[in-house]
């Protein structure tokens, strides 16, 4: 996982599919999915942390983006 898409694409192989309309809210659904199916032992350890390296850089692009508005 590279990017936003590749998240949702991730989540979507689990029937999850988020979108609130603002990124950085679901950005932080997407985390705590990506814990749930940790958690639940439904992804390794790599993905997770894979995972939660590209939702904290896609995070602090959205709020970089935000504070130029």
């Amino acid at each position: 996982m590279k990017s936003y898409y590749d998240l949702q694409q991730f989540l979507k192989r689990f029937g999850i599919i988020i979108y609130m309309g603002d990124r950085l809210v679901d950005l932080e659904l997407m985390e705590e999915e990506f814990k749930e199916l940790y958690q639940g032992k439904l992804i390794d350890v790599k993905e997770f942390q894979n995972a939660l390296i590209v939702i904290r850089q896609e995070a602090l692009k959205e709020k970089q983006l935000k504070k130029q508005k």
